[in-house]
């Protein structure tokens, strides 16, 4: 098992697939009225609770050093909380494929930040990947979503400004890493500050926390939960392991998921060049991987 979490293609291939399995169920939340706060709510604090309960059952407890508050918060901020509620409300509009074709332009736009950042130097294969990714953004959009189901431009530039956030997100989380910081205290803590955020995103713009919702599938928030702590533990380890560029393709198995069970079990259809952009996002992730890996 250790071995296994050393493995940065092990830990790619398990946290995007169940990354993706958020996409059929967000729909699934949105199709019995539960709000996209709420559902990314369930997300975080499912997370936070479970993996707190696996801290303190090892005697081990969150640092709250002016260092660690700083990072849950922020992190929570452009990693969970906005992001989540940005895929979640697109969901319902462009089908659980089309959104999840976002999370594959992740790495494309955290190389492209990381070199803003002075994290990676620009090549030739970076700027190539992050030209022919941008390309098949620009298809897959041209689309507009499922077919017979257009949706209007402003879930589209939603939806492209989520792979925008991750990035913000993958990047920070690398250049603010408290030294020698456990990751699973890191996720517990960002995630408990998510849902702390939500609540009081829910109070101010939905003007109560309709935590009855939950009730319409209660079987539903407790898988969610579970795949959640899981996922987001071995999130941080592949943090470590793989850094952020590389994190950041998790998206492309977590987007294959979604076109997958959107297509085959939600009754989703989509156009020829939606499937051909999303190959197109594909080469540019394969320029960027090769980028990475370039000394």
């Amino acid at each position: 098992m250790n071995q296994l979490m050393q493995s940065a293609l092990f830990l790619l291939v398990a946290t995007g697939a169940m990354l993706g399995l958020t996409l059929p169920f967000g729909k699934i939340a949105a199709s019995l009225h539960i709000s996209p706060f709420m559902w990314a709510f369930v997300i975080s604090a499912g997370a936070g609770l479970i993996l707190l309960g696996f801290l303190l059952a090892k005697a081990r407890f969150l640092n709250f050093t002016a260092h660690h508050l700083r990072y849950y918060f922020i992190a929570a901020a452009v990693s969970y909380a906005l992001p989540n509620v940005m895929v979640l409300t697109v969901i319902p509009h462009l089908g659980a494929g089309f959104t999840g074709i976002m999370y594959t332009l992740s790495p494309v736009t955290t190389l492209l930040l990381s070199v803003v950042c002075g994290l990676k130097r620009p090549n030739y294969l970076g700027i190539t990947g992050i030209a022919v990714g941008f390309l098949g953004a620009l298809l897959v959009a041209i689309t507009r979503g499922e077919t017979g189901s257009v949706a209007e431009p402003l879930w589209l530039i939603v939806a492209l400004l989520i792979p925008v956030v991750l990035a913000v997100g993958n990047v920070y989380r690398t250049i603010d890493w408290p030294q020698n910081a456990d990751p699973v205290e890191l996720a517990c803590g960002s995630h408990l500050a998510a849902a702390l955020l939500l609540i009081v995103s829910m109070l101010f713009v939905e003007g109560s926390f309709p935590i009855g919702q939950l009730m319409a599938a209660p079987w539903m928030v407790i898988i969610q939960a579970a795949v959640s702590a899981l996922m987001f533990t071995l999130y941080f380890q592949l943090q470590i392991v793989g850094g952020p560029v590389y994190l950041s393709q998790m998206g492309y198995v977590a987007a294959a998921i979604g076109l997958i069970s959107g297509t085959l079990f939600m009754g989703e259809h989509y156009q020829m060049l939606t499937w051909f952009g999303a190959l197109v996002i594909a080469l540019g992730v394969f320029f960027t991987t090769k980028a990475q890996r370039a000394k």
